[in-house]
């Protein structure tokens, strides 16, 4: 059963495009499911799913204290392989076809504030290490761009213009793009350049632009744990790589960028996911009197334009 989960898997990065992250995603969730079907039901072969199986699973998902968010995206990708397993004959019909879904509330992202900005910012100038001077150019990159961390820890130093004052992202062909960049992050990308990457850095061929301290490409996770630490030394509380790239849509909005231009920024397919955005901003504004720090939120000070 585990080989038919592995080939679906496959499908999804190759025909679909979905990134590592979200089939690693669906794989953690149908290889529980797997373990449900054998574990509660002895099931031996994608054949014996019936609708009351399923049932009893979104129930078993339930009882175990999931939100609703987790449930619903859990049932999502039972429905989805199952309608796989239609298309590739494994089942006749499809059990998950009437599978109801959790109701999930609104999501509303997170933003913190220019003055909390401001904080997180000041954590890493404290030193002049080459790892300090690394995670200050991260965090600035991240706040002044919105990119995904996914996108920031794989740019690589080509990606980088900073003469013209920006940077090249996104981890698809669909999704790359030329994003311009503040002051403040290039001028702590330029510093990184010279002072910091070169002690970090141990094969001449390298090319990605964060490295840990064993000279390789930083991971997603490496970031997490700095920012974690950051955001505890700035007691600014559980914030994640997503919360600066909600902040900077919002800080942008709050400072008058049209809409459409952060959608191009932040690399959404949809202008209607970037639209959540204007209730994190009026939600800043109100918290900030309107009144955003230029030094850390302007994004496209550097070619004069506000």
């Amino acid at each position: 059963m585990e080989e038919r989960i592995e080939r679906f898997l496959a499908a999804l990065g190759r025909d679909r495009g979905f990134s590592p992250n979200t089939v690693s995603a669906y794989r953690n969730d149908l290889t529980q499911f797997c373990h449900f079907l054998c574990e509660q039901h002895a099931v031996q072969s994608w054949a014996e799913l019936s609708e009351t199986i399923l049932t009893n699973y979104v129930l078993y998902l339930r009882e175990r204290g999931y939100a609703n968010a987790t449930v619903a995206r859990k049932v999502a990708a039972v429905k989805s392989f199952c309608h796989y397993l239609v298309e590739c004959g494994e089942l006749r019909h499809d059990p998950a076809a009437e599978l109801p879904s959790p109701k999930v509330d609104k999501f509303i992202p997170r933003a913190i504030t220019p003055e909390q900005v401001e904080a997180l910012l000041a954590q890493p100038a404290r030193e002049r290490t080459p790892e300090a001077l690394r995670d200050k150019a991260m965090l600035e990159t991240l706040y002044a761009s919105g990119m995904r961390v996914s996108e920031l820890t794989a740019l690589d130093v080509d990606d980088l213009d900073l003469e013209a004052g920006q940077v090249r992202c996104g981890n698809k062909p669909e999704r790359q793009r030329w994003v311009p960049l503040s002051s403040s992050a290039i001028a702590a990308l330029d510093e990184y350049l010279q002072l910091g990457r070169p002690f970090l850095r141990q094969s001449p061929t390298e090319q990605a632009l964060f490295l840990n301290h064993r000279g390789s490409r930083l991971t997603r996770q490496g970031f997490w744990l700095i920012l974690k630490s950051y955001a505890e030394a700035a007691e600014l509380g559980d914030i994640t790589p997503h919360t600066l790239r909600h902040t900077f849509a919002a800080h942008a909005l709050t400072r008058g960028r049209a809409l459409r231009e952060i959608q191009q920024v932040l690399g959404h397919v949809s202008i209607s996911t970037t639209q959540v955005y204007q209730q994190v901003a009026e939600q800043v504004g109100r918290a900030n009197g309107h009144a955003l720090v230029s030094t850390v939120a302007a994004c496209y000070d550097n070619n004069g334009s506000e």
